[in-house]
């Protein structure tokens, strides 16, 4: 998307100064292609040299800004008021605040093709793995890029609000205005009469003409250096951060068919496989070669990550997960469920059946990895709701007294190893059919360092075995010694006679 916008900025220029290769469709794909080749050879040379390309392109894009409200205070002459500029404009900016929109379009149209204008924030979340201290860096750089982002954003759309109308026709006479002339225009104390834009198509004005921030600014060129500078920064950055992510996920082994992608090449450990598919995928849209085309299928997919990244982040708060730490302590976890469903509501406003293609591709997803279980803990929040459901349950049951209508036989069984005396199992298992609580016991003799370590090497072992055998049950391994003499008085006034195992802060 971002190569296709540079490939029309490159494509307007051409048709400046009648240099058309082929057509302005033809001419985007071409530069497009070029354009995301010469990207991908910055991509694989690593990352030292797409971050002094970045800063390159970032200090371009801040003088291109800067040079934009800049000259919004340079008086205009007659070229620009024929085109619709008039500096500032209390009655343009009155005209401008309510929306009017164009035949066919409407709010959510329009925001589908702007949304990805926003989508940069999470850029340093994707190559977190070569920040120095991402915990600290991915909060601050997140909302620090949110804020800046914003405040530019809303600086420009006021500021080319209060100094364009909406349409305009490149007419100078237009903006001669005499008592003979004036049509019973309003505008005509500001020194214009564009009347004739309703019932004729125009070339100009904010509604028309999409280089119009170069007209208003100081240098034109400079803005055009600015719209190179963002396009190329943002694709660089999509195109070196998604094969990170990417990889990162194969390496989690959750899709087997994925592991080709997840080896790494270099010193930095350079996603190559990831790069190229990454530029197979970006080539196939660029041959699309129509930005409003290609904005509302991206926005699509942006708003189904960020709704999937609102849920986890109120799902992990919601099971209280010991991992989760909000940034700076700032966070309500329904904000983020709110923000969840607000991403899934949008994305039917935009595109129904895009929406509706995209949630049957992550229920595959899901049901894919629920039904395969692949071998892999990351500490999910799922994991972590269990506990606290479990916990929760177990706690509440304490309360509960038995009743003969939800009798279920609690079996406590001294098998040693689980397969050691497989009969005792079998017939707890004929007591419990899977629906009570059975634990398997083994004690271990001996020096408690010994136990201990001779416990803890083969747990993992024992709790495959029994699991294979699906007897459902805990193994439970308690260390002892045995005690030569009498032992002194316990707690609960027990005492532990010669040859008796007591264990380790428990009695047996």
């Amino acid at each position: 998307m971002y190569v296709v916008g540079f490939a029309e900025a490159v494509v307007d220029l051409l048709k400046e100064s009648d240099s058309m290769m082929v057509d302005p469709t033809n001419d985007i794909r071409i530069i497009g292609s070029i354009t995301v080749v010469i990207l991908l050879g910055i991509s694989v040379a690593g990352m030292e040299w797409e971050a002094k390309a970045q800063v390159i392109l970032l200090v371009i894009l801040l003088i291109a800004i800067a040079n934009f409200f800049i000259g919004t205070v340079i008086p205009s002459n007659n070229e620009k008021k024929s085109r619709g500029f008039f500096n500032y404009q209390a009655s343009i900016f009155a005209e401008n605040f309510g929306p009017r929109f164009t035949k066919g379009e409407g709010f959510f149209s329009v925001f589908a093709i702007f949304f990805p204008a926003a989508t940069g924030i999470l850029a340093g979340a994707n190559i977190s793995g070569d920040l120095e201290d991402p915990q600290d860096a991915i909060p601050r750089g997140t909302m620090l890029a949110i804020f800046i982002t914003t405040v530019a954003y809303l600086g420009v759309a006021i500021c080319v609000g209060a100094c364009v109308v909406r349409d305009a026709t490149g007419n100078m006479n237009d903006t001669i205005i005499s008592g003979m002339n004036c049509n019973g225009s309003a505008a005509c104390g500001l020194g214009y009469d564009f009347s004739r834009c309703r019932h004729e198509p125009c070339q100009y004005g904010l509604m028309n003409n999409f280089q119009v921030m170069s007209m208003v600014s100081g240098f034109g060129p400079l803005i055009t250096a600015g719209i190179f500078s963002a396009t190329l920064s943002s694709a660089l950055a999509s195109l070196v951060s998604a094969p990170k992510v990417f990889q990162a996920l194969c390496k989690d082994n959750i899709y087997k068919a994925l592991q080709f992608f997840a080896k790494g090449y270099g010193k930095n450990n350079e996603p190559l496989r990831g790069y190229i598919l990454t530029f197979l995928i970006a080539m196939a849209f660029i041959l699309i070669a129509e930005l409003n085309t290609i904005a509302p299928i991206i926005s699509n997919f942006f708003l189904a990550s960020y709704a999937l990244i609102n849920f986890s982040c109120f799902h992990a708060s919601y099971a209280k997960s010991p991992g989760w730490r909000p940034a700076y302590g700032i966070y309500n976890m329904w904000v983020s469920l709110f923000g969840a469903v607000l991403c899934c509501a949008v994305m039917f406003v935009i595109n129904w059946w895009a929406a509706v293609i995209t949630y049957v591709i992550e229920f595959f997803l899901y049901v894919y990895v629920t039904c395969k279980k692949p071998d892999v803990n990351w500490g999910s929040s799922t994991q972590a709701l269990s506990y606290v459901s479990a916990l929760d349950n177990a706690l509440e049951l304490t309360t509960v007294e038995d009743h003969v209508k939800n009798f279920r036989p609690q079996c406590i069984v001294l098998t040693g190893g689980p397969m050691t005396r497989p009969a005792l199992l079998d017939i707890t298992h004929a007591f419990t059919k899977n629906s009570g609580l059975c634990i398997c016991c083994e004690v271990f003799v001996g020096p408690r360092k010994l136990c201990v370590k001779e416990m803890n090497s083969g747990m993992a072992k024992k709790t495959g075995l029994a699991y294979k055998e699906q007897n459902q049950g805990f193994l439970c391994c308690s260390g002892g010694r045995l005690f030569q003499g009498w032992c002194p008085k316990s707690s609960s006034g027990l005492r532990l006679r010669k040859n008796e195992t007591k264990h380790s802060g428990d009695w047996i």
